[in-house]
């Protein structure tokens, strides 16, 4: 297929991407801010369609955000609460267990859960909710714990980060989500997260993980004061520690929504900013599998859109999100199977449901089973 490619930049970068050679941070920097969108999606989906064909996938999955207490006070975050706050709340065990059981006949495959850092909240608590989850639902994985939770986890309870894992893992944790590592650069952490790990310690607590065995995805949050310099050595020191560790599994976009945060000033992103960082992304993450377009941030109609821009995957039925409906974000808090099909199959691509680590589930009417 011949494209016209009006930015000068670009030709260059495509003979790399024919040619399956690794992009550089110039090259990067010149994705970003090239002004064709559409050579920059026709390259992304180049790599895409190399990777994965026509295939996107999907799963069921339930989010389950088990406090919103947190002290850290994060200028990017509409979701954390103090403890006095009367709007607080902090599940108790029973009640971890019972949500993860309500809501839709479907076979769920995956609980991915997230919350604060609670202050009171122990790692044996932590622990405990997991052996409870995993004796209740055998067959689920159990993605849970970012490594901000995880690290702030350790440092409370006085012990590394290795050994804080270690006992997560044991007690039924099967992966990480990717969560909480913003921006790396340390000019821009101070201003939006500076009560959290910096980028450094995000990045050995995830080293960390995928040498006990545990594989994560990774997250960039992008449209507040970064700039495309930040966004690249972001991606790019992803990319380093994939090359080491071959432990990342997915990557998520995360669009930053200002409503109700101290930064509420800054315009959300656009569509055109969402799809070009799904894009950027999958040109220069040439070693993590698959990018997600991310529905619940970007709305279903432009994940669609991304399916042709360098994603492969839409994410999952979700049932209640609260981390970004608490920015502002008024997309549904989930859709069910047959909605993610339609989706799939309405943006052109042909849908496959995966379990956690993409092998292929296939399903009945209330059970599933992962094909390996």
């Amino acid at each position: 297929m011949h494209v016209l490619i009006d930015d000068p930049r670009l030709p260059d970068i495509r003979r790399k991407v024919e040619a399956g050679e690794r992009l550089s941070f110039d090259d990067g920097v010149a994705l970003y801010r090239s002004a064709d969108i559409l050579a920059v999606g026709y390259l992304a989906n180049m790599v895409r369609e190399r990777l994965h064909g026509n295939t996107t996938y999907f799963n069921v999955n339930r989010h389950i955000n088990p406090t919103d207490v947190c002290v850290a006070s994060c200028r990017l975050c509409a979701f954390g609460k103090r403890v006095r706050d009367p709007k607080a709340y902090t599940m108790s065990l029973e009640e971890v267990w019972q949500r993860a059981g309500e809501g839709w006949s479907e076979a769920v495959t995956e609980f991915h859960i997230v919350g604060g850092l609670h202050p009171e909240l122990t790692l044996d608590w932590y622990c405990e909710m997991l052996r409870g989850l995993k004796q209740r639902f055998p067959k689920v994985h159990l993605k849970a714990l970012t490594m901000v939770e995880i690290a702030y986890l350790a440092r409370r309870t006085k012990i590394s980060v290795r050994e804080t894992l270690e006992r997560l893992r044991d007690a039924g944790m099967d992966s990480c989500p990717g969560g909480g590592a913003e921006i790396f650069n340390e000019r821009v952490r101070r201003i939006i997260c500076d009560h959290k790990i910096d980028g450094n310690e995000w990045i050995e607590a995830a080293r960390t993980a995928h040498q006990l065995g545990l594989h994560s995805n990774c997250t960039m949050l992008y449209g507040h004061i970064e700039n495309e310099e930040d966004r690249v050595d972001h991606l790019l020191r992803l990319r380093a520690l994939q090359d080491e560790t071959h432990g990342f599994v997915t990557f998520i976009p995360l669009a930053f929504h200002p409503d109700n945060t101290p930064l509420q000033h800054i315009p959300r992103t656009t569509g055109f900013d969402d799809i070009r960082n799904i894009a950027v992304a999958r040109l220069l993450l040439d070693n993590i599998p698959h990018i997600k377009a991310y529905w619940v941030m970007m709305t279903p109609r432009i994940a669609q859109v991304a399916l042709r821009f360098g994603a492969d995957d839409i994410d999952g039925t979700i049932v209640e999100e609260r981390i970004y409906h608490d920015a502002g974000a008024t997309t549904s808090q989930g859709l069910r199977r047959a909605e993610l099909l339609q989706l799939i199959r309405k943006a052109g691509r042909e849908p496959v449901e995966r379990d956690t680590l993409y092998r292929p589930v296939q399903r009945t009417e209330t059970a599933f089973t992962v094909l390996v």
